[in-house]
Protein backbone atom coordinates (compact mmCIF):
# COMPACT_ATOMS: atom_id res chain seq x y z
CA UNK A 1 0.00 0.00 0.00
CA UNK A 2 1.40 3.51 -1.25
CA UNK A 3 1.90 5.77 1.17
CA UNK A 4 -0.53 8.76 1.65
CA UNK A 5 0.14 12.24 0.14
CA UNK A 6 -1.60 15.47 1.27
CA UNK A 7 -1.96 18.36 -0.15
CA UNK A 8 -3.10 22.14 0.83
CA UNK A 9 -3.25 24.40 -2.25
CA UNK A 10 -4.30 28.38 -1.21
CA UNK A 11 -4.57 30.90 -4.14
CA UNK A 12 -2.27 34.19 -3.14
CA UNK A 13 -5.33 36.70 -3.38
CA UNK A 14 -4.64 38.15 0.18
CA UNK A 15 -3.67 36.60 3.74
CA UNK A 16 -4.05 33.82 5.02
CA UNK A 17 -6.79 33.69 7.69
CA UNK A 18 -7.97 31.18 10.18
CA UNK A 19 -10.25 28.95 8.06
CA UNK A 20 -7.08 28.48 5.91
CA UNK A 21 -5.29 27.66 8.87
CA UNK A 22 -7.46 24.72 10.17
CA UNK A 23 -7.23 23.15 6.56
CA UNK A 24 -3.81 23.64 6.10
CA UNK A 25 -3.53 21.14 9.87
CA UNK A 26 -5.89 19.37 8.54
CA UNK A 27 -4.35 18.21 5.42
CA UNK A 28 -0.68 18.04 7.78
CA UNK A 29 -1.84 15.92 10.45
CA UNK A 30 -3.41 14.02 8.18
CA UNK A 31 -0.77 12.82 6.66
CA UNK A 32 1.69 12.89 9.16
CA UNK A 33 -0.71 10.66 11.73
CA UNK A 34 0.09 7.92 8.93
CA UNK A 35 3.70 8.86 8.25
CA UNK A 36 2.51 9.95 4.39
CA UNK A 37 3.81 13.03 2.50
CA UNK A 38 1.77 16.40 3.09
CA UNK A 39 3.04 18.99 -0.32
CA UNK A 40 2.02 22.39 -0.72
CA UNK A 41 1.10 24.23 -3.92
CA UNK A 42 0.49 27.80 -5.09
CA UNK A 43 -2.93 27.95 -7.17
CA UNK A 44 -2.04 31.50 -8.75
CA UNK A 45 -3.51 30.77 -11.96
CA UNK A 46 -5.38 34.41 -11.47
CA UNK A 47 -2.94 37.15 -12.87
CA UNK A 48 -5.02 40.27 -11.49
CA UNK A 49 -5.78 39.08 -7.63
CA UNK A 50 -2.57 37.28 -7.00
CA UNK A 51 0.15 38.96 -5.60
CA UNK A 52 4.01 37.37 -4.87
CA UNK A 53 3.73 39.36 -1.59
CA UNK A 54 0.98 37.58 -0.33
CA UNK A 55 2.67 33.62 -1.91
CA UNK A 56 5.69 35.05 0.71
CA UNK A 57 3.01 35.47 3.51
CA UNK A 58 1.51 32.06 3.18
CA UNK A 59 4.55 30.25 3.32
CA UNK A 60 5.70 32.47 6.15
CA UNK A 61 2.51 32.05 8.28
CA UNK A 62 2.75 28.31 7.29
CA UNK A 63 6.29 28.05 8.57
CA UNK A 64 5.06 30.02 11.64
CA UNK A 65 2.53 27.39 12.40
CA UNK A 66 4.98 24.36 12.44
CA UNK A 67 4.29 23.06 8.97
CA UNK A 68 6.92 21.41 6.98
CA UNK A 69 6.05 20.04 3.47
CA UNK A 70 7.78 17.85 0.40
CA UNK A 71 9.77 20.44 -1.94
CA UNK A 72 9.30 22.24 -4.47
CA UNK A 73 6.27 24.19 -3.89
CA UNK A 74 4.54 23.52 -6.97
CA UNK A 75 2.79 27.15 -8.41
CA UNK A 76 -0.04 26.54 -11.32
CA UNK A 77 1.43 30.02 -12.84
CA UNK A 78 4.81 27.93 -14.11
CA UNK A 79 3.22 24.49 -15.11
CA UNK A 80 0.54 26.02 -17.83
CA UNK A 81 1.72 23.50 -20.35
CA UNK A 82 0.76 20.87 -18.33
CA UNK A 83 -3.00 21.92 -17.94
CA UNK A 84 -2.56 22.92 -22.32
CA UNK A 85 -2.01 18.78 -22.59
CA UNK A 86 -4.76 17.97 -20.79
CA UNK A 87 -6.95 20.31 -22.92
CA UNK A 88 -5.56 18.71 -26.29
CA UNK A 89 -6.44 15.60 -24.83
CA UNK A 90 -9.67 16.04 -23.88
CA UNK A 91 -10.68 18.24 -27.63
CA UNK A 92 -9.56 14.85 -29.40
CA UNK A 93 -12.20 13.45 -27.24
CA UNK A 94 -14.51 15.69 -28.90
CA UNK A 95 -16.03 16.91 -25.48
CA UNK A 96 -14.54 20.60 -25.51
CA UNK A 97 -15.98 23.70 -27.52
CA UNK A 98 -15.21 27.11 -27.93
CA UNK A 99 -17.69 29.26 -26.38
CA UNK A 100 -18.01 32.99 -27.75
CA UNK A 101 -20.43 34.53 -25.23
CA UNK A 102 -20.71 37.17 -23.28
CA UNK A 103 -21.72 37.07 -19.12
CA UNK A 104 -24.71 39.49 -19.97
CA UNK A 105 -25.65 37.00 -23.59
CA UNK A 106 -25.41 34.24 -21.39
CA UNK A 107 -27.83 35.87 -18.85
CA UNK A 108 -30.51 37.41 -21.75
CA UNK A 109 -30.37 33.75 -23.48
CA UNK A 110 -31.54 32.38 -19.90
CA UNK A 111 -34.11 35.10 -19.59
CA UNK A 112 -35.73 34.77 -22.62
CA UNK A 113 -35.95 30.44 -21.83
CA UNK A 114 -38.68 31.61 -19.51
CA UNK A 115 -36.60 31.29 -16.57
CA UNK A 116 -32.94 32.27 -15.41
CA UNK A 117 -31.72 28.73 -13.20
CA UNK A 118 -28.55 29.38 -11.06
CA UNK A 119 -26.39 26.21 -10.92
CA UNK A 120 -23.85 25.67 -8.27
CA UNK A 121 -21.39 28.73 -10.04
CA UNK A 122 -23.75 30.76 -10.81
CA UNK A 123 -26.68 31.32 -14.10
CA UNK A 124 -26.06 27.47 -15.84
CA UNK A 125 -24.94 28.09 -19.67
CA UNK A 126 -27.86 27.51 -21.90
CA UNK A 127 -25.10 25.65 -24.56
CA UNK A 128 -25.49 28.65 -27.32
CA UNK A 129 -22.09 28.00 -28.97
CA UNK A 130 -22.56 23.60 -28.19
CA UNK A 131 -25.33 24.38 -31.22
CA UNK A 132 -22.48 25.87 -33.41
CA UNK A 133 -21.32 23.92 -36.39
CA UNK A 134 -17.39 23.02 -36.61
CA UNK A 135 -17.84 25.65 -39.84
CA UNK A 136 -19.17 28.50 -37.71
CA UNK A 137 -16.41 27.71 -34.54
CA UNK A 138 -13.63 27.79 -37.20
CA UNK A 139 -15.10 31.04 -39.14
CA UNK A 140 -15.22 32.62 -35.40
CA UNK A 141 -11.43 31.26 -34.12
CA UNK A 142 -10.31 32.50 -37.45
CA UNK A 143 -11.53 36.30 -36.89
CA UNK A 144 -10.05 35.81 -33.64
CA UNK A 145 -13.07 36.35 -31.57
CA UNK A 146 -12.01 35.67 -27.78
CA UNK A 147 -13.22 31.88 -26.46
CA UNK A 148 -13.63 29.93 -23.87
CA UNK A 149 -13.72 26.34 -24.12
CA UNK A 150 -16.33 24.71 -22.20
CA UNK A 151 -16.87 20.80 -21.51
CA UNK A 152 -19.93 19.34 -22.95
CA UNK A 153 -21.06 17.53 -19.91
CA UNK A 154 -23.78 15.52 -21.84
CA UNK A 155 -20.99 14.35 -24.30
CA UNK A 156 -18.64 13.83 -21.61
CA UNK A 157 -21.02 11.57 -19.68
CA UNK A 158 -21.64 9.51 -22.72
CA UNK A 159 -18.25 8.31 -22.98
CA UNK A 160 -17.66 8.08 -19.27
CA UNK A 161 -21.36 6.65 -18.10
CA UNK A 162 -22.18 7.09 -14.31
CA UNK A 163 -19.47 7.83 -11.31
CA UNK A 164 -19.18 7.97 -8.16
CA UNK A 165 -16.44 9.05 -5.65
CA UNK A 166 -15.69 8.22 -2.18
CA UNK A 167 -15.19 10.68 0.87
CA UNK A 168 -14.25 9.75 4.22
CA UNK A 169 -16.86 11.77 6.10
CA UNK A 170 -19.69 11.09 3.60
CA UNK A 171 -19.28 7.66 2.16
CA UNK A 172 -19.95 6.88 -1.47
CA UNK A 173 -20.93 9.71 -3.50
CA UNK A 174 -22.58 9.31 -6.63
CA UNK A 175 -21.45 12.38 -9.09
CA UNK A 176 -23.75 14.81 -10.74
CA UNK A 177 -21.57 16.91 -12.61
CA UNK A 178 -24.89 17.85 -14.75
CA UNK A 179 -25.47 19.88 -12.05
CA UNK A 180 -23.06 22.26 -13.04
CA UNK A 181 -24.12 23.07 -17.04
CA UNK A 182 -21.12 23.46 -19.42
CA UNK A 183 -18.55 24.56 -17.00
CA UNK A 184 -15.35 26.78 -18.80
CA UNK A 185 -12.14 24.63 -18.74
CA UNK A 186 -10.11 27.49 -20.05
CA UNK A 187 -10.58 30.57 -20.13
CA UNK A 188 -10.25 33.68 -22.38
CA UNK A 189 -7.68 35.22 -20.04
CA UNK A 190 -6.04 32.14 -18.59
CA UNK A 191 -5.25 28.92 -20.81
CA UNK A 192 -6.67 26.78 -17.52
CA UNK A 193 -9.51 27.16 -15.05
CA UNK A 194 -9.60 25.56 -11.13
CA UNK A 195 -10.99 22.94 -12.47
CA UNK A 196 -9.09 21.61 -14.65
CA UNK A 197 -5.96 22.74 -13.17
CA UNK A 198 -6.66 21.33 -9.63
CA UNK A 199 -7.44 17.62 -11.20
CA UNK A 200 -4.25 17.53 -13.79
CA UNK A 201 -1.57 18.96 -10.17
CA UNK A 202 -3.46 15.98 -8.06
CA UNK A 203 -2.65 13.67 -10.68
CA UNK A 204 0.95 15.00 -11.55
CA UNK A 205 1.76 15.39 -7.70
CA UNK A 206 0.45 12.05 -6.85
CA UNK A 207 -1.82 13.15 -4.20
CA UNK A 208 -3.88 10.46 -2.77
CA UNK A 209 -5.88 12.10 -0.14
CA UNK A 210 -7.66 15.27 -1.05
CA UNK A 211 -8.94 17.43 2.02
CA UNK A 212 -10.59 20.74 2.07
CA UNK A 213 -13.29 22.79 3.04
CA UNK A 214 -16.80 21.24 2.47
CA UNK A 215 -18.13 24.53 0.78
CA UNK A 216 -16.15 22.63 -2.29
CA UNK A 217 -17.58 19.08 -2.13
CA UNK A 218 -19.82 19.24 -5.26
CA UNK A 219 -16.68 20.27 -7.17
CA UNK A 220 -15.64 17.13 -6.76
CA UNK A 221 -18.33 15.37 -8.85
CA UNK A 222 -16.20 17.65 -11.92
CA UNK A 223 -13.07 16.82 -10.93
CA UNK A 224 -14.21 13.32 -10.99
CA UNK A 225 -15.24 13.70 -14.53
CA UNK A 226 -12.64 15.07 -15.89
CA UNK A 227 -10.55 12.04 -14.01
CA UNK A 228 -12.24 9.40 -16.11
CA UNK A 229 -11.97 11.33 -19.32
CA UNK A 230 -7.92 11.79 -18.78
CA UNK A 231 -7.41 8.48 -17.69
CA UNK A 232 -6.90 9.44 -13.71
CA UNK A 233 -7.26 7.93 -10.94
CA UNK A 234 -9.25 8.71 -8.37
CA UNK A 235 -7.86 10.19 -5.55
CA UNK A 236 -9.88 9.48 -1.72
CA UNK A 237 -11.86 12.69 -0.27
CA UNK A 238 -12.31 13.90 2.84
CA UNK A 239 -14.38 17.46 2.99
CA UNK A 240 -14.10 19.04 6.55
CA UNK A 241 -16.60 21.24 8.08
CA UNK A 242 -15.75 25.09 7.47
CA UNK A 243 -14.47 27.22 10.59
CA UNK A 244 -17.05 29.74 11.64
CA UNK A 245 -16.98 33.31 13.34
CA UNK A 246 -19.18 33.73 16.27
CA UNK A 247 -22.24 35.18 14.12
CA UNK A 248 -21.80 31.54 11.93
CA UNK A 249 -20.06 33.05 8.87
CA UNK A 250 -17.40 31.21 7.11
CA UNK A 251 -14.05 33.44 7.61
CA UNK A 252 -12.72 35.30 4.57
CA UNK A 253 -9.93 37.05 3.98
CA UNK A 254 -11.64 40.40 3.78
CA UNK A 255 -11.53 40.08 7.66
CA UNK A 256 -8.33 41.09 8.34
CA UNK A 257 -8.85 40.93 12.27
CA UNK A 258 -8.70 37.08 12.01
CA UNK A 259 -5.72 36.77 9.45
CA UNK A 260 -2.79 34.89 10.86
CA UNK A 261 -0.66 37.95 9.75
CA UNK A 262 -2.38 39.98 12.33
CA UNK A 263 -2.81 37.62 15.23
CA UNK A 264 0.86 37.05 14.99
CA UNK A 265 1.68 40.20 15.17
CA UNK A 266 -1.08 40.58 18.58
CA UNK A 267 1.01 38.22 19.85
CA UNK A 268 -0.39 34.56 19.48
CA UNK A 269 1.79 31.69 19.20
CA UNK A 270 1.66 28.94 17.29
CA UNK A 271 1.10 26.51 20.29
CA UNK A 272 -2.34 28.54 21.59
CA UNK A 273 -3.23 28.94 17.41
CA UNK A 274 -3.13 25.02 17.32
CA UNK A 275 -5.25 24.77 20.67
CA UNK A 276 -7.43 27.53 19.08
CA UNK A 277 -8.50 25.23 15.53
CA UNK A 278 -8.41 21.89 17.82
CA UNK A 279 -7.07 19.59 15.26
Amino acid sequence: MSAIVTRFAPSPTGYLHLGHAYSGLFAYEAARKVGGRFILRIEDIDPIRCKPEFTEAILNDLCWLGLDWQEPVRKQSEHLADYAIALIKLRELGVLYPCFCTRSEIAEEAARAGHAPHGLEGTIYPGTCRALSHEQQKENLEQDKAANWRLDIAKSLRITGPLHWHDRAQGEVIARPEDFGDVVLARKDVPTSYHLSVTVDDHLQGVTLVTRGEDLSRATDIHRLLQSLLGYETPDYHHHPLMLDGTGRRFAKRDHSLTLRHLRESGETPEKMRLRLTI
